[in-house]
């Protein structure tokens, strides 16, 4: 049988030791496998690649095995879901492959002979899968987040240009002449007549100058 003949078989576990095993065990069976470790992105591989059968393991990273089926499950009605769980939560696998209308669950650790017992439920009717029903109120979609409207900032009003008063120029007023005093130089005249006068005496009295005509005149501006 050519590869391209085989069977494909996504698995989703989550765990490196099992998902070895699925594998060798499927590749006896000529199955070929893909896998994936993320939920969320293995529903993209499911619509991507149309596998024959899905083996989920609850414990995924991003989408839980149980919310992952029942995507599965909403795209393609026929999806065969094989859970794979460990004995503690073997419980909680078989209420989750009822809600997702599993063909099988199988318990870890996986041998030859689990898988060839639930081979043929494997290849079997696919039952329904009454979770779909629910599958809005078992996984509502978180709401958004509302945040209150941001603030608006206030407009900053704007400010009136600045008004630029003409300079006044202050009128150079030319210096005034301080009037002159005549009193001051009055006296000084006066002083000087006085000592010309003086002079004049004394020099008539000492027969430089004759002033006997104008004795009389000077006498009176004499001290």
């Amino acid at each position: 049988m050519s590869s391209d003949e085989q069977p494909l078989a996504l698995v989703v576990v989550g765990n490196a030791t099992v998902e070895g095993r699925l594998r060798s065990i499927l590749k006896n069976q000529g199955w070929k496998t893909e896998t994936c470790g993320d939920g969320d992105k293995a529903v993209d591989e499911f619509v991507d690649l149309r596998p024959k059968l899905v083996f989920l393991s609850l414990d995924i990273p991003s989408m839980d095995g149980h919310l992952a089926a029942l995507e599965m499950r909403e795209s393609d009605y026929e999806a065969r879901i094989v859970f794979v769980s460990s004995r503690q939560r073997i419980t909680t696998a078989r209420n989750a492959a009822y809600s997702a209308g599993a063909v099988a669950v199988l318990e870890t650790p996986l041998t030859q002979s689990v898988f060839d017992e639930n081979w043929d439920s494997m290849m079997g009717d696919i039952p329904p899968a009454p979770g779909l029903a629910d599958l809005d109120e078992l996984y509502p979609e978180p709401d958004e987040p509302e945040f209150p409207p941001m603030p608006i900032p206030p407009v900053m009003p704007v400010m009136p240009e600045a008004v630029v008063m003409p300079e006044v120029q202050t009128p150079v007023t030319a210096p005034t002449e301080k009037p002159k005093k005549k009193g001051k130089w009055l006296k000084r005249i006066l002083v000087l007549l006085i000592l010309a006068t003086s002079g004049a005496v004394v020099a008539h009295y000492f027969d430089f100058v004759d002033l006997t005509e104008y004795m009389p005149a000077l006498e009176e501006y004499l001290p």
